[in-house]
């Protein structure tokens, strides 16, 4: 399916126009401001599949967004399922939005979803420069495929939501939102610039249990990324998520790398050789025994953390605290500049001076006329099934 949006092309700014006077001839330029701008031809098309044109609009995302490549959404379906089709914007001929979509939900309310994995967010790849006409088309096509569309967890700000939302409300389409919780972002450069980072007293309470650590065994620090991802990379971190806090005090539902879990998505997920690379996982062995992880998704001067854990049978070590401290210092000589730590476990967070930052959301857009009077009525149950938000 094709469909056009709006006509006609946009006129060169050095446009010269030629004025005749009497007996004489005049050129002369004028600002395109003088002339009348027609609206950039928009272009809409729907493909059965998860179409390979997502990775050129994702690079030219935001730097927060360029993970959305096609193999994380290719990773998505392999590890939840599902059959895509994907909605394409282009603009004058250049591709500018795409949206993925799975149906979400039972089959008779005509809903679908954005694929992907939990964390850091679910989204979808928009060019930085796409605005609410793009994402106005993208509406008008999934209007012809489905009831609604459901979009999180994502964050408050995220340039495609916004987006989304503004062209929503525009064309009457009902708009439902439910808080899931506070995200904590560090913000290395200003608490760089309060005095020494860490602090004396932090640096010498993790030599002395780096000294601790070391009695128990051969301590070894190394970081896997890109390249260096393997199986055996990906059964360490599920060694320890079984010996955590995860698998004792929970349902199990939250690990990320244990097979029946999380697991096939992100082993399907570094596939990808671009993603691959953005993700790493610093580990911490002990006489070969994996202890402790921070599994991250590095995304251009923000760092996302996706998962960070430890064997308790070492916790009076502090192991973790040890870990993800080294694994700082390292991304600021990367050069990152912010840490999302994503929801939860504030306390920790802010220890190592994380603010609350951006709230997460789950989404409903559901299409004007019936179908978004009813959601409009649902729209405090919708609310109430997250959580509380205390802001």
């Amino acid at each position: 399916m094709r469909a056009g949006y709006g006509g006609g092309e946009r006129l060169a700014s050095n446009l010269l126009v030629t004025r005749r006077g009497y007996g004489a001839g005049m050129t002369k330029p004028m600002p395109s401001a003088s002339f009348t701008r027609l609206t950039p031809a928009l272009g809409l098309e729907c493909v059965d599949g998860l179409a390979l044109e997502i990775d050129q609009v994702a690079a030219g995302a935001a730097p927060s967004h360029q993970f959305l490549r096609h193999g994380w959404f290719a990773a998505a379906l392999e590890a939840y399922g599902g059959q895509a089709r994907t909605l394409i914007v282009t603009r004058e001929g250049e591709r500018v939005a795409t949206l993925p979509l799975v149906a979400a939900g039972p089959r008779r309310l005509g809903l679908m979803a954005v694929p992907g994995c939990y964390w850091p967010f679910r989204s979808f790849p928009m060019r930085v420069d796409a605005g609410v006409e793009e994402a106005g088309a993208l509406l008008d096509g999934l209007a012809s495929h489905a009831r609604g569309l459901r979009l999180g967890p994502v964050y408050d700000g995220d340039p495609a939501l916004e987006l989304l939302k503004a062209a929503a409300r525009a064309r009457g389409w009902a708009v439902l939102d439910r808080f899931l919780g506070d995200s904590f972002v560090l913000d290395l450069a200003a608490v760089k610039a309060q005095g020494p980072w860490p602090r004396s007293s932090t640096l010498r309470s993790n030599r002395y249990h780096e000294k601790q650590l070391g009695s128990l065994g051969a301590v070894r620090w190394d970081v896997v990324s890109g390249e260096g991802w393997s199986e055996a990379a990906f059964a360490d971190l599920a060694e320890v998520e079984r010996k955590s806090w995860i698998a004792t005090r929970t349902d199990g539902s939250g690990a990320k790398f244990i097979r029946d879990g999380h697991g096939a998505f992100w082993r399907a997920a570094v596939r990808d050789p671009v993603i691959a690379q953005m993700l790493s996982a610093a580990m911490l062995h002990v006489d070969a025994a994996p202890a402790a992880f921070s599994f991250d998704l590095h995304a251009g001067a923000l760092k996302y953390v996706i998962a960070n854990s430890y064997d308790p049978a070492f916790a009076r070590q502090s192991p973790g605290k040890l870990l993800y401290y080294r694994n700082l210092v390292r991304a600021i000589g990367d050069g990152v500049a912010s840490v999302d730590w994503g929801a939860g476990d504030s306390g920790y967070k802010q220890g190592t001076g994380a603010q609350r930052g951006p709230a997460i959301r789950d989404w409903l857009f559901i299409r004007p006329g019936l179908p978004a009077m009813g959601a409009n009525l649902l729209k405090g149950v919708w609310r109430r099934s997250g959580n509380v938000e205390a802001r």
